[in-house]
């Protein structure tokens, strides 16, 4: 059966599909999607719901205590599980399949958690839009059994944006934010003293009121990428961000315009 394209249709939908999980473990990250995911298991299953968040150094600290504000406003149970992704090589390789071995390593945690305390399902918070790229770390979920309620129901970042918005879920406009590793080019290692220069830089960055922003880590280079509005100040900021970057170990520092999956699905990336 196709999902509904009507919102109101999508949001029954998901509400009906996640009573009949019955009760639900969510693999929580932080961002827009897992929180819409974790409050509408939350309304529909009350205590039969409860969030995992996994951290590991690939989480920024900030990441980490926004998650469990958020968790924390809404009632929502939150479980921290420890993942060892670094202690797999084939996740230090950072061979195209990252993500795939960070998600098994999160699953393999929630699977027995979630077990032992009589979760009938594991879920994640992906969105159709998420199904138009390959997704390495979907197919981990596939291998787990893990559900995604949302993509099943139909919704759409722009539905994912309305529903926290109505909410008035405080994540409603929160920009993505792909984990530390992201910053790394493929076929470089991983590694945490890399993953803790990418946070420093990229938190010394934020305290001068930036959002939307990512510092690609190329060994000397820091390559920052910014929103339009951040890149419309670049002029007046370069200096400073320069000064920062340096600050952090960085030998030299290039800018460009960083663009959301959104953009460069709708063709505004160029």
């Amino acid at each position: 059966m196709d999902a509904p394209t009507d919102y109101a249709a999508k949001k029954r939908v998901l509400f009906s599909r996640l009573s009949e999980l019955r009760s639900v473990a969510v693999a929580f990250s932080g961002g827009v999607d897992s929180g819409v995911l974790l409050h509408a298991a939350l309304l529909v299953l009350g205590d039969r719901c409860s969030a995992v968040i996994a951290d590991s150094a690939s989480l920024p600290r900030r990441e980490l205590a926004e998650a469990q504000a958020f968790a924390a406003q809404i009632g929502a149970q939150l479980q921290i599980a420890r993942t060892d992704e670094l202690d797999n090589p084939a996740y230090r390789a950072n061979a195209g399949d990252r993500c795939y071995h960070c998600k098994s390593a999160l699953f393999a945690r929630m699977e027995p958690w979630a077990a032992e305390r009589g979760f009938h399902a594991l879920a994640f918070g992906e969105i159709t839009d998420d199904r138009l790229d390959d997704r390495p770390g979907a197919r981990a979920a596939g291998e787990f059994g893990v559900v995604a309620p949302l993509a099943e129901s139909g919704f759409t970042k722009d539905d994912v944006r309305r529903y926290a918005r109505e909410a008035g879920l405080v994540l409603a406009d929160k920009p993505a934010s792909a984990c530390l590793a992201s910053r790394i080019p493929v076929n470089t290692e991983v590694t945490a003293e890399r993953l803790a220069q990418v946070e420093a830089a990229e938190d010394s960055l934020r305290s001068l009121g930036l959002a939307v922003l990512r510092v690609r880590h190329h060994g000397h280079t820091a390559q920052v990428e910014l929103g339009a509005e951040e890149h419309g100040r670049l002029a007046e900021l370069e200096s400073e961000l320069t000064q920062r970057l340096v600050a952090c170990g960085f030998e030299h520092v290039e800018f460009a315009r960083y663009w959301s999956p959104t953009e460069r699905a709708t063709g505004l990336a160029h």
